[in-house]
């Protein structure tokens, strides 16, 4: 058992000090994949790394008392909610900037307007449900890497495969990302 899947069984049971243990082993990786994730990218430059990570593990951590099985277990739970809290984060900024605090007055038979920004966050969850669907592994693949910043190495050991499945589902799986993003873009 890795030494994460070993704090998780800790923090099951309710040890104290197990939550403790437990983000100081994966704070460091989640965080760093938070800085690459934000980097560059001006819809989401007001959402900070620290603030990223420290959501996703406050929104882990709380709520219904979880039993982590394992690492993977912990770590697609993590890209997940990551991955939610980013895409919330561009809708409410979105929603900002087209007057999201004005009153709403209901106009029938107009298409709602959606903005260039927030077009691809929506297009990468569209696009990521449906990768889950056809392919549950690079789906993993996808989450584990992308949103939980794990290399391959640790991906493989996480889904039990080699690293050149890993390497494999990551290069098809951007192919399909790519594909289907296009299609709901156009």
């Amino acid at each position: 058992m890795s030494e994460i899947t070993v704090i998780l069984d800790r923090l099951g049971r309710g040890e104290c000090g197990a939550f403790d243990d437990l983000v100081s082993l994966v704070y460091q990786t989640l965080r760093f994949r938070a800085y690459d994730q934000l980097q560059g990218d001006r819809m989401v430059l007001t959402l900070q790394p620290t603030v990223l990570v420290h959501e996703a593990l406050l929104k882990l951590m709380t709520g219904q008392p979880t039993s982590w099985e394992n690492s993977r277990h912990f770590y697609n739970a993590a890209a997940q909610v990551m991955r939610q809290i980013v895409l919330n984060h561009v809708r409410d900024n979105a929603a900002r900037k087209r007057g999201g605090d004005w009153a709403r007055v209901e106009l029938e038979g107009v298409e709602p307007l959606v903005t260039a920004e927030t077009a691809d966050w929506e297009a990468l969850d569209v696009a990521l449900d449906q990768l889950k669907r056809m392919d549950e592994r690079r789906h993993q693949v996808v989450m584990l890497r992308y949103f939980a910043g794990l290399t391959d190495e640790q991906i493989a050991r996480s889904l039990d495969v080699s690293e050149k499945t890993v390497k494999r589902d990551w290069a098809a799986a951007r192919a399909f990302l790519r594909a289907t993003m296009s299609e709901e873009q156009s």
